[in-house]
């Protein structure tokens, strides 16, 4: 089954044109997810003429790859908060979080975006006494920062699950992200008088903040200020030496017969799970999103996909009878998000330093689609001029070692042990020479004559091969089988099976070499 997530397959059709020529503009906005389109309405709003680059479509980047849930509870929980910062800084969070679960909800009635946005509980539970006690933790952050939580008697989930206890937190939300953000671009630009322009399949390759300059295969963008709403800064920047980098999986299978679990449900297991039902052109669907690991960090033995697909089916019936299929056919949808988790906590919103006309937003974790808003508000203020409460505190350049070093010194001894572990060793001994064997599809990192290869066999058995090293930093990257893609288990860094940039920090492709890798130095080991 090829993976595409629920949001990107239901989402509202349309497009925007391709960058070409040269354009110049008060801001370029490279990223179209929910934290560009939300800085672009603002900013537009404000008088500002600004040009948005996205690489593929608008809103079905990492926007769309995600559980489509608006809760103002982070994904690490308040009690996290208090615990690394303060009451005042947990209340700070709570506040900045529900403002913008107030702003999607405005935006949604003035412009009539079709995403269905609905107001929702959200559900916390425990299955043994531990978790109860982490539970309890929580619940008693969450009352201390003011949010309407109780324990939770009534939990309507299968018994299956094992609920020991739950929370619930009134007033939370769930909508289509991808959907969302594509009506509202639309609505941006039409409404806009041309201060606003949008395009997809534009790429930016090269980013100049003290020049002001955006180049994309086809055009050149020149503007006073620039956002990189790309969840992660492109190019080299310091913060990829804090943020770590993750992937989790989802699956969407149509629900039997019976109730449909009505809001947004966590676990507190470890690795936990998110629930939660949507309704798409008449049929209504499980989502389930688990399992978790650092980006190209992977372990080829374990098929994620399918350890979330066995909870569904033995939690909701997914399947059960032949109702929707067996073996896997009841799936309708399957996807892998990324998400980049901060030492501190706290995402990095603003510029950083010597970053010129740049701005930043990274570190939401898996709770970007709140963090995203935030930082799209946080941004179009200093640009327009306009004091923002929240700003000093989400500070990219704030430093924080206190809060800090134990995550940090953490995430740069696993990224140094990565560099140790791929050019001081030769693990990869499959022979090149016996390509022809090789199944359509197939992706292995190779060594042929002592130099590493990616190499890369397509459905019509064309071979294709890479320099398997990173074009950000040089780490070398891994074969991500379900995905069919090149991960980069550093920072990130994530190439179609081609070669081509995914996502990440990386601006350029994986180097192209000749077939067999006859021109493979630039990987030499």
């Amino acid at each position: 089954m090829d993976t595409e997530s629920i949001w990107a397959g239901t989402a509202p059709a349309g497009a925007f044109p391709a960058l070409v020529g040269e354009t110049s503009v008060d801001v370029c906005i490279v990223g179209g997810g929910i934290t560009g389109i939300t800085a672009a309405q603002l900013l537009a709003d404000g008088g500002k003429t600004v040009a948005v680059l996205e690489a593929c479509a608008v809103g079905e980047g990492t926007t769309g790859y995600s559980t489509g849930n608006l809760h103002v509870v982070p994904d690490d929980g308040m009690r996290l908060i208090l615990r690394k910062w303060n009451r005042d800084v947990a209340q700070a969070v709570a506040a900045s979080r529900a403002e913008m679960v107030d702003h999607i909800e405005r935006t949604v009635t003035t412009f009539g975006l079709n995403c269905a946005f609905a107001r929702r509980p959200h559900f916390m539970f425990a299955l043994d006494e531990k978790q109860a006690e982490q539970l309890e933790e929580e619940r008693k952050a969450l009352a201390a920062v003011g949010l309407p939580v109780s324990v939770a008697t009534d939990v309507p989930l299968p018994a299956s699950i094992g609920v020991r206890s739950a929370i619930r937190v009134e007033n939370q939300a769930q909508f289509q992200p991808a959907a969302y953000t594509r009506l509202l671009a639309e609505r941006i630009v039409a409404e806009s008088r041309s201060r606003c322009r949008v395009f997809e399949n534009s790429p930016a390759v090269e980013i100049d903040s003290d020049k002001g300059i955006v180049r994309t295969p086809a055009g050149t963008v020149r503007a006073d200020h620039i956002i990189v709403a790309t969840h992660t800064p492109k190019g080299f920047n310091l913060l990829h030496t804090a943020v770590s980098p993750y992937r989790e999986y989802g699956v969407a299978a149509p629900l039997p017969d019976g109730p449909a679990p009505e809001g947004i449900f966590w676990s507190m297991e470890e690795p936990g799970h998110s629930i939660r039902s949507f309704t798409a052109d008449g049929t209504r669907y499980l989502i389930v999103i688990g399992e978790k690991h650092k980006t190209g960090q992977h372990d080829d033995a374990v098929d994620y996909y399918a350890r979330v697909e066995d909870y569904a089916r033995r939690h909701f019936g997914i399947g059960a009878n032949g109702a929707n299929g067996a073996s896997g056919a009841a799936f309708a949808y399957r996807w892998s998000g990324q998400h980049y988790r901060s030492p501190d906590a706290l995402p990095f919103i603003g510029k950083t330093v010597n970053s010129g006309r740049a701005f930043v937003a990274t570190g939401f974790g898996t709770s970007g689609l709140l963090w995203g808003p935030v930082a799209g508000q946080i941004i179009a203020d200093a640009i327009l001029g306009h004091d923002n409460p929240y700003a000093e505190l989400y500070a990219a350049r704030r430093f924080t070692p206190a809060k800090s070093a134990g995550e940090f010194v953490k995430e740069n001894v696993n990224v140094a042990g990565q560099y140790a572990r791929d050019w001081l060793s030769r693990g990869a001994a499959t022979n090149i020479d016996k390509i022809d064997e090789w199944q359509p599809g197939e992706g292995r990192l190779v060594e042929t004559d002592g130099k590493k290869v990616a190499v890369f066999v397509d459905e019509a058995g064309e071979v294709h091969t890479l320099s398997p090293v990173c074009t950000h930093m040089g780490c070398i990257v891994r074969w991500n089988a379900p995905e069919k893609s090149w991960d980069c288990p550093c920072h990130g860094s994530r190439f179609a099976c081609t070669g081509e940039v995914l996502e990440g920090p990386a601006l350029a492709p994986l180097k192209r070499l000749s077939e067999r890798g006859d021109d493979a130095g630039a990987a030499t080991a």
